[in-house]
């Protein structure tokens, strides 16, 4: 591939997601350009909170060749040491060369977007640039004193965008009941990960704080609060369901990639697309299954005192870690509880007042003069506003009752020449993403070709099928949750790898899968 004649790739965002991207589209010959909004690599980890670590252990969370510096001894590193560890890995592939800062994307326009002569949407042809079309990527340049806007005109786009940033998400609230009617100060968890700690401590320090949410940003911030002000004004957590938070990934002594990330584990489970006989054995094995979630659920509860503050989840851990939703606990939260600087407060539906926050059926006040919501983003939103054409903007989230429609979780079928990687979730997102990145540079490259549009909308249907029944309530949209091995079997069949990465049949079956195990095709 000649110079002048190298296919165009813009990325957005520089993040794991972009990173991954951009390196792998080198090893092909092609010609990358990452767009990034803010002045750091890093995405979330280049503004987090103080007391912030890694969620999953490091050896499932590290790039398949680049791995962690004998430095780094912890299991689960800090954000500095995160973000460290993703600086060093852009400087050894010298990925910085190609990454704009403070460039934000701000449109996308396909120059033969719409549809054909037959009325029908275009989409993918099978092959990554077999048309004529172009992406034009309008991007908004912060200069310091001023803004300029560009016009790049590339063959295709991917988007590493995420879903944990961006645009924050509010709850609705009913009239006379939103932050409005409060007396003090409402901010996001967003805008709290952007405060220093010297402005931290001025806002929260002294205040009674209230923060929204159980998931691990409202931990982090329970926590650093509780640090501030101690018992004298105890932050309250408001949440609305228990969640099985984990102490650490060792149930009664056994690592839980034991449990949840080799083949075996699979076997338990109903999977999208599996045949007769593996349906059966799931169906066979379905005791295994419960007793597996039950026992990890003992030692969760044999660690942390859930039953003494009413806790106690009443959903199944495995359904817990098919949703995404598995996080750790900050070491001493509960010590915290105990000690009254910080009080749990159950609040399914709640508003606003004058003094702080009202919840339903509760006919006591939670006084506040700082709410945090610690609610999370509006990843889809943030997909579909990327677009400036409305007929993409309407199919790239599909209906709001299904998972966002794509296949292989990275290439919409209606949408030619893009593909969207690191938006759908996994319990081990970096080697995730990294998997995406290799399928899709194969794509690129022509190793192989798409399936029709309309196999792809039936295999996303049946992704679909799986996510709801897994994850039930909980359900998240976008989410392979505990089958990424049989979701990696499928990318490594289309690249022409054996999917089957271990040496014999007890090691396929029992032993954890890693990213150390797709290091090479």
């Amino acid at each position: 591939m000649g110079e002048d004649n190298r296919k165009k790739i813009a990325i957005v965002g520089a993040g794991i997601s972009g990173l991954l991207a951009c390196k792998y589209v080198l090893s092909k010959g092609f010609d990358p350009i990452v767009f990034e909004s803010h002045d750091a690599l890093g995405g979330v980890w280049a503004e987090t909170f103080e007391t912030t670590r890694l969620q999953t252990p490091k050896l499932v969370y590290q790039f398949s060749d680049f791995p962690w510096p004998s430095s780094v001894e912890e299991d689960f590193p800090d954000h500095v040491q995160v973000l460290e560890y993703v600086e060093a890995y852009a400087r050894r592939f010298d990925l910085m060369r190609h990454v704009r800062f403070r460039s934000k994307v701000v449109g996308l326009r396909y120059e033969r977007e719409g549809a054909d002569e037959a009325g029908e949407p275009r989409g993918w042809c099978g092959e990554a640039f077999c048309s004529e079309g172009k992406w034009e990527v309008k991007v908004e340049r912060d200069q310091g004193d001023r803004t300029s806007m560009e016009i790049h005109v590339v063959d295709f786009v991917i988007l590493c965008v995420g879903r944990f940033s961006g645009i924050p998400n509010f709850p609705e609230f009913t009239p006379g009941r939103g932050p409005e009617s409060f007396h003090g100060k409402v901010i996001h968890s967003m805008d709290y990960a952007a405060m220093s700690q010297e402005r931290i401590k001025e806002l929260i320090r002294g205040k009674r704080v209230a923060v929204v949410g159980f998931q691990k940003s409202a931990l982090d911030i329970a926590m650093e609060c509780s640090t501030i002000n101690g018992v004298e004004h105890p932050c309250t957590v408001l949440y609305r369901t228990e969640h099985w938070n984990v102490p650490d990934y060792l149930p009664w002594g056994l690592p839980l990639a034991f449990l949840y990330l080799n083949r075996f584990s699979e076997l338990l489970v109903h999977k999208p697309g599996e045949g007769l006989l593996l349906s059966l054995l799931a169906s066979v094995l379905s005791p295994v299954r419960l007793a597996i979630s039950k026992f990890v659920e003992s030692d969760i509860k044999k660690k942390l005192p859930l039953e003494k503050y009413g806790m106690v989840p009443k959903h199944s851990f495995l359904q817990e870690i098919s949703s995404c939703l598995i996080s750790t606990v900050p070491a001493k939260f509960y010590d915290r509880v105990e000690g009254g600087s910080i009080i749990l407060k159950k609040a399914p539906e709640f508003g606003f007042c004058a003094k702080g926050i009202s919840i339903d059926g509760d006919i006591t006040e939670v006084k506040a003069d700082v709410v945090i919501m610690a609610t999370g983003f509006k990843g889809e939103q943030k997909l579909r506003d990327v677009f400036e054409s409305q007929f993409f903007r309407d199919c790239i989230l599909g209906s709001p009752s299904s998972i966002v429609p794509l296949y292989r979780e990275c290439i919409h079928p209606r949408i030619p020449q893009l593909a969207v990687v690191g938006f759908s979730e996994s319990v081990t997102n970096l080697y995730t993403s990294e998997m995406r990145c290799r399928w899709l540079v194969e794509l690129l490259a022509g190793t192989f070709k798409l399936p029709p549009i309309g196999e792809m909308e039936k295999d996303v249907e049946k992704w679909d099928k799986y996510m709801k029944e897994a994850s039930g309530k909980y359900y998240r949209r976008s989410c392979i949750g505990a089958l990424h091995i049989w979701y990696n079997d499928q990318l490594c069949k289309d690249m022409g790898w054996n999917p089957r990465r271990k040496q014999g049949l007890l090691a396929e079956l029992f032993e954890p899968y890693g990213p150390p195990d797709y290091a090479t095709p």
